[in-house]
């Protein structure tokens, strides 16, 4: 139970307790064994529900191809640099080197089936993973920002057309009341405003004048 619930939680193959070269038939045996000792039903542990569900999840993932191939893609990975790493260090080791030669590779296979080997590529398969899990997350985390911007963008362009229609009704409505203003305007040459007394015009002395003549003082 608690090595269950301190798993790995980005590689399946750890909470089922199998080697990365597993087939799809030894997953399942070992799903049915390991879920009979944790099943809610007859483990009476408080977490018992919890690491049941990690099982049924890990087998799930295992079983996929796809997710599958990926995990297995990382493995190699992981082997790869590794076996790098491993070269370089045969380069300084002259022994370990003429031996490796000897063997015709019989050295190196051994090495990688050694405890030592397996903990390293564990190791690294989990920084592997844990590493691709972020940018991942990382990419998700743009996407949804991005997705956020263009709703912003969409609503702000509806807000925007939503005012010019209430601006076009607004225009239309009014639209009696701005003829009957320039009606007004076009008969009287002043626009008149609701409520307005204009005075009376001043007579003139010269009828042709539309101005009040003042008196010019002399002198």
């Amino acid at each position: 139970m608690v090595r269950i619930l301190s798993c790995f939680k980005l590689n399946p193959f750890e909470y089922l307790n199998l080697p990365f070269n597993s087939t799809p038939d030894d997953m399942k045996k070992q799903y049915r064994k390991l879920s009979l000792l944790v099943h809610p039903d007859k483990c009476k542990h408080p977490q018992a529900k919890e690491a049941f569900a990690a099982l049924a999840k890990a087998q799930q993932l295992l079983l996929d191809p796809q997710e599958r191939e990926y995990l297995l893609s990382q493995v190699n990975a992981a082997k790869e640099e590794l076996r790098a790493k491993r070269k370089k260090q045969l380069k300084k080791d002259t022994a370990s080197k003429i031996k490796s030669l000897v063997d015709e590779g019989k050295y190196e296979q051994q090495y990688e089936q050694s405890e030592e080997f397996q903990q390293q590529l564990k190791q690294r398969v989990r920084e592997l993973l844990t590493e691709h899990e972020w940018r991942r997350r990382k990419m998700q985390m743009r996407i949804s920002e991005e997705e956020g911007r263009l709703k912003k963008e969409e609503e702000e362009t509806k807000e925007m057309w939503k005012r010019k229609r209430e601006h076009e009704e607004q225009w239309e409505d009014t639209r009696e009341q701005r003829v009957s203003s320039w009606r007004d305007f076009m008969k009287t040459g002043k626009k008149v405003k609701k409520g307005e007394i204009r005075p009376p015009k001043l007579k003139t002395e010269d009828p042709n004048k539309s101005y009040v003549q003042r008196p010019v003082k002399r002198g």
